[in-house]
Parts: structure tokens; sequence; C-alpha cells
């Protein structure tokens, strides 16, 4: 299927949300939606993104290694930057730790170095979806990037025509070298003077990662010269070798006035499937054809949700948003279904037209990215979840951050779950084996002593803690045995309650009746007299002395927080965790305490994920981000309206620092597209969202019933409140938006005020 079938249906839903605006109002839909995407926004400050070519969770993303050591490498690229060591073609979005940035690749000329470095300024950098065009000044090299799924397109215009035209394939390349990332091995073969192909094998928080190329050269090369350890020699081709050292294939190309095009396709399997993907991808040297299909396809994802605003902020915010969040996961399966798995093997997958996936931060996505999914593209949202299903297949357990075919082992609990419940709540699995995933639930929130066993001595042994066996054993995990006690507890509580909805469905009750039971473990935690969830000791008493302020990164007993934050965490039984706390009255005293407190964070070690602070709630990361919706179970959701107001102005803007934490693969993104529509899932897993603020003055969703309509009255920055909800005319009773409502098409209006 060619590109323009592929995306008509959504192209035809763009226009006919054009066809029913307002003549004598500007709207959105008249414009290019790409010209409100700008990749640069969080590359700055520590939002860890990166702005070059890639394509809708793509196996390739085409982009400038500026920062290849500290926290602020962890996509490759930093703001502040201003040399550019290579281009290559893997890059993570937003992460907190770095990995990846395999083939790398960077233009040079009028230097005989082992090691060119290039220089840029911000004034000769350009970014868009599917694009990213740089001039390295030293080099005078005007250098272009464009993708497709699967393969890289570089297009490089040598300026200087009496200069020399080289390129460095650097095989030593890698980012976070700080942080025991490492080359391991390469197979290299060199087939002529213009292919060059292999296999790259690294060693990081991906434990064992190999990533297959073959590079195709549009003008072949004069001369090739490798070095080993810095020792240089004169290619002699075709040429096959293995080597454990550090090696950089410098390749000398004629003068000339053509620029010179590189395709490099990718493949987890092996070179000869790399091959294949460039083969049946890009078999032609059409650059700017590559590039229009990228904008176009880009075009039909933005198009899935149209706008109105008077505010460019928003918009520019709102669709770049949209497009951070259509990143991560990547596709991890070359065009004729082979994928590596996370057995290490290779396998087939009997749904090829589903794809195979990696990089899902399911820590951060599952609260927000993946239910956003289910709405605006279903069929994804499922494939995402038979992919988590297959490496359950393969490993025997769920992953909890899965790269290129590991386990990480990376964040508390097992929130695969999560996304597997929510996708059965909406009513998205309803052919799928549950039993099945069931079985993938229970044999993931248990310890797994044959897996601990398995994965000893390797990175992967960080998925086996012992934090379930105490959940099994005691009902709840001492303080003075493990760390991150609490985060864990009450994350592993609303996991076990996602295994009950999925039992449940599969017609397991006696399973699911005692996932349930689990889904309650997080009330020993809470602590009356503080009115906080407090860490507790082997034998059953609460920690003492207990400074709430308290964090210190993977040491202290709450994850990259504090107390406070890990207060309110019990989504999965809102009425319950009330009744606990000892009424809705309690839980408006404590949201207003996090909120007005004081931000001071004590402790040397203090995790510097803590960002976006009102008061003790910290936006910039992940376990705050239902906090304010939580108003809505108190007499006074306008709280919350006026904090959303708040958070969505204040911690979000079209500036290269305009994220105020990491971007987290999609879901500091996907929070702001909810809720600037104005609405969020504050449990994934319950098919229902609650209504908070929306700052769009007009939306069109396109949904399985059709268009589902947000028209919001009255909106200013002022009028930041809600004053009523109709839907389809009647008045919703409620601030709660039922799935089914959304999924079905409607007009939801809701009119705003400056009153309380």
């Amino acid at each position: 299927m060619n590109t323009r079938q592929l995306y008509a249906p959504l192209m035809g839903f763009a226009l006919l949300a054009l066809g029913a605006c307002s003549p004598t109002k500007e709207h959105v839909a008249e414009r290019d939606l790409l010209v409100y995407v700008d990749p640069f926004i969080g590359t700055g400050g520590h939002g860890h993104t990166f702005p070059g070519a890639t394509r809708p969770n793509a196996m390739v993303q085409f982009s400038p290694d500026t920062h290849l050591q500290g926290w602020e490498a962890s996509s490759g690229y930093h703001e502040s930057d201003s040399l550019i060591y290579a281009f290559s073609l893997t890059h993570l979005s937003g992460t907190g730790i770095g990995d990846l940035g395999d083939v790398a690749l960077l233009p040079y000329s009028g230097v005989d170095s082992l090691k060119p470095v290039a220089r840029f300024s911000k004034a000769n950098e350009v970014a868009s979806p599917g694009y990213y065009s740089v001039y390295l000044e030293n080099f005078g090299i005007q250098t272009e990037l464009t993708s497709t799924e699967r393969v890289g397109l570089m297009r490089l215009k040598y300026e200087l025509q009496d200069a020399n035209r080289n390129l460095l394939l650097d095989l030593g390349h890698i980012l976070q070298p700080n942080w025991g990332h490492k080359v391991l091995k390469n197979d290299l073969e060199i087939v002529n003077d213009s292919t060059i192909r292999g296999t790259y094998y690294t060693k990081g928080w991906a434990d064992q990662h190999q990533m297959s190329y073959t590079i195709h050269l549009s003008t072949p090369a004069d001369s090739m010269v490798l070095h080993r350890n810095g020792e240089g020699s004169r290619v002699a081709y075709p040429l096959a070798l293995t080597d454990t050292t550090d090696l950089k294939l410098h390749l000398y190309l004629p003068q000339g006035t053509e620029p010179l095009l590189v395709k490099t396709g990718l493949s987890h399997v092996s070179p000869e499937q790399a091959e294949k993907n460039l083969a049946a991808e890009l078999p032609h040297w059409d650059f700017d054809r590559i590039r229009e299909e990228s904008r176009e396809i880009w075009r039909g994802v933005l198009g899935k949700i149209q706008i109105e605003s008077q505010d460019q902020s928003v918009l520019k915010n709102f669709y770049t948003a949209m497009y951070h969040a259509h990143i991560a996961p990547f596709n991890y399966q070359d065009v004729d279904g082979h994928f590596r798995g996370m057995d290490k093997q290779v396998h087939r997958n009997a749904r090829p037209e589903d794809g195979h996936y990696t990089v899902f931060s399911l820590w951060d996505t599952y609260r927000t990215l993946h239910p956003l999914l289910t709405i605006i593209d279903p069929d994804r949202a499922l494939r995402y979840g038979r992919s988590l299903i297959s490496d359950y297949q393969e490993g025997t357990i769920l992953p909890r951050w899965p790269l290129a075919a590991n386990y990480t082992g990376c964040m508390p609990a097992y929130h695969s779950v999560s996304v597997l419940a929510d996708l059965v709540a909406k009513g998205l699995a309803s052919g799928e084996d549950l039993k099945l995933w069931a079985e993938a639930g229970v044999r993931s929130s248990v310890y797994r002593a044959d897996l601990a066993e398995k994965f000893a001595g390797t990175r992967e042994l960080d998925l086996i803690t012992r934090h379930p066996h105490f959940k099994e054993t005691l009902g709840f995990i001492p303080a003075d045995s493990l760390p991150e006690s609490v985060s864990w507890a009450v994350e592993m509580a609303y996991d076990d309650w996602c295994i009950a909805r999925i039992a449940e469905a599969a017609g397991l009750d006696s399973l699911a009746r005692e996932y349930d039971k689990r889904g309650r473990y997080y009330q020993r935690y809470w602590d009356k007299r503080t009115n906080l969830m407090r860490p507790v000791m082997a034998d059953g008493s609460f920690r003492t002395p207990f400074n709430p302020r308290y964090s210190a990164h993977m040491e202290s007993d709450y994850t990259e927080g504090n107390a406070y934050q890990w207060s309110f965490y019990a989504p999965h039984d809102m009425q319950g965790f009330i009744k606990t706390m000892g009424g809705r009255e309690v839980l408006e005293a404590n949201l207003d305490t996090l909120f007005t407190t004081s931000s001071r964070i004590d402790g040397e070690k203090q995790s510097g994920d803590i960002t976006g602070l009102i008061g003790q709630y910290a936006h910039g990361n992940e376990p705050s981000h239902h906090i304010a919706y939580l108003y809505n179970y108190t007499a006074s959701p306008h709280k919350g309206q006026a904090l959303l107001d708040s958070i969505m102005y204040t911690f979000y803007k079209p500036t290269p620092d305009g994220i105020i934490g990491n971007e987290d693969c999609g879901q500091m993104s996907a929070w702001y597209v909810m809720s600037a529509l104005g609405f969020y899932p504050v449990c994934p897993g319950l098919p229902e969202y609650q209504i908070g603020r929306p700052i769009v003055d007009e939306a069109r969703i396109a949904v399985q019933g059709g268009v589902f309509t947000i028209k919001v009255k009255n909106n200013s920055r002022a009028n930041k409140y809600v004053a009523s909800v109709k839907l389809d005319g009647k008045p919703l009773g409620g601030l709660t938006l039922q799935h089914s409502t959304l999924r079905a098409g409607g007009t939801l209006e809701i009119e705003m005020t400056d009153k309380i």
C-alpha cells in the first residue's frame, strides 16, 4: 500500500473537519499542521529530546550527536552544544538514561584526522518532522537527513570545491561511555567501493545489543582507510573481518559538484535483513521524495486531532506534543516480519502487519500515552499490547522498560499489565487470548528465582528484585530490607488490580478475587498521623524518624521523589482510599497541603527528577501527573482546574527548554495533549476520564464512531473554571466522561468562567 492510500482516511477526516467549520473563522485545518511542530522543543533543559529525522514509531531516528557523556547526553543532543561528533541512526527520546547511537557517520573535508569533529551554529540548523539540516562550518558541508521506517538517507553538499570530500564511519562511537556503555566488537564487510555492511555489538543499558546495517553510497569511493586503535591501512576489497578494537573507516570520495547521498538500512537481525529493508523501503536516491513522504505521514498522525486556539503557543505546544508522543515505542521488526526476541533468538511475527516493538518506557507511558492511543489509534494500541505479550512468550515475563531485546528492569512494578488491562476495559482485546494475558500478568507479579539464576551476572538481573517476594510473604515491603519500598508497594497494588481486571474478563473469578485483595495492600502504608504514605519496617512499625521532604536517588523509600509526591497513589480504589484517609475533606486538605507547602527538598542525594514544583507537587516526574485531577473527588474541583491551568501554561513552552523534566518517550507530551483537550485517565484500566481545565477553544478527534467534538465556551486565561458540561446538548451530570461515550462520537460542550 502506498503512502497516499494508507493515509487517505486521515486526510479525509481533516477535510471533513474543515468542511464543518464556519467560513468566517480561521481554523487549524486550513493550515499545514507541520508548521506547529518544533523538534527543538525539549532539547534544552532536562527534556532530553533529539531534533533529527524520524517517522512515527520507526526503527530509525537519524540525528546529530552533540553530547556524548552525562545526564544531558541521554538522547545524544543538547541545545547548548556547538560541536557534532557524528550523525547516528538510533536515539532515545526524553529518557533519563542513555544508550544507542548506532552506526555513526560524519562527513568532513580539508583535514586528515583520525576523529574529526564538526562545528555548527544554531542559526544554520533546521528541523521539522522527518527532516533535519545543519551546515558544518569548519568543513563547509551542508548536511541533510531524512528517513523511512528502517532506512536513513543523508544528502551532503560539499561547498568547498577544491577540498577533499571525506566520510567517516565511526565504529567506536558510543553514547554514555562514562556510564558503562561500550562497543564489544564489530563484524565488518566492505563489499565494494560503494557498499559497506556489518553488525555493531554494544553493552550498556541494553546488556546485549546488536545492530546490523548496510551502507550504500551514490558515488563510489576512490579509496578507504581502516584505522584499528589508531593504526591505519588502506582497504583492499572485498574485505570481511571481526574485530574488538576501536574501528574507524575513512572513505575518500572523488571531487565534484553533485551532492553525495548515503543510504543506511538497519536491522536487529542481520546485514542481509538490513539489505532487504533498504531494498523494500528505499530503492531509489530521491531525497526530496522521501522527505515529502515523511511529511505526509506526519500530517496524517497530527491530523487525528484538530484543535483551534487563539494562542500560537498552545498550537505549537500541542502539535509538538503530538509529534513527541509518536516517536516511541520503536518498531523492532524487519519488513518481512523477522525480529530479535527477548530470548535473543530470531523470530518471525505471525502477524507481520502488527510490527514488533521495543522502547516501552512503561513506568511513564502507561499513565497517559497508551490511554491516548486507545482513543486516537486503537489498532496501534492493541499492537503494542500484542508486542508485550510476545515479549512474555519469548522471555517468560512481561518487560519493564524493554530496550533492544533486553530486559532493563528499570523502575518499579510491572506496568505492562496496565497497558493490557486498559485494552481489556475499553473493549479492544475481545479477540485475544485473555487467559494467556492473565497468566503473563501473574507470572510477572511474583518473585522469579528461575530468572534470577538465568540473569545472574548480567544487566538484566535488575528485572528480578525481591520486592514482590516480600509482598507475597508479608503483605508489605520492609523498608529496612529494600529501598524504594513505598513506591514499589503502592504501584504493585495498582498493577495487581489490573491483573484482577484481566482475570475477570478471562472468566478466572478466583484469581480476580485474589488480585483484588492484593490491590488493597497500599492501605498498609497509610499513616493517619501524618496523612502520608509512610515506610514500614520489618517489625511492622513506621519508619522513625520520618522526614516527608527527604529524597535520596535510588536509596530512599520513594522512587525519584518523596513522601509528599507518593501519598496520592491508589487510582484504582479512590473510594477505598478516601475512606482509609478519613473522608473527602481529608483528601482535599491533603491536596491543599501538597500544593501550598514549601518546595524545599531535603537530602544531599535528592533526585534530579524532582522538577516542576508547585509546593511539593513535581510535574517534571510522572508520579505527580494524576494528582491535580484528584480534586474531582472532593467538593472543590475548581482547585484542580486552577492548578491545571498553571501547569500547562508554566511548565510547557514552545522553546528548547520548554519541557520541565525528561520527556520520557512521550509521557510528558501525552499528558499535555489530553489535559489541553480537557480530560484525563486518572486510572488506566477504568474506561473513564476525569474532566479538568481545557485550554483549546475547540477540538475534533477522529474516533472509532466518527468524530468527537469538544467545544469550549468563554475560554480565556481568566476563565479557568468549569461552569457546566453538556454532552450532545444535555448536562453530563458530573465531571466523569466514559470511554464508550467518547468512542461513539458526539459533542462535549464545556463552558468556562472566572467564578468559583
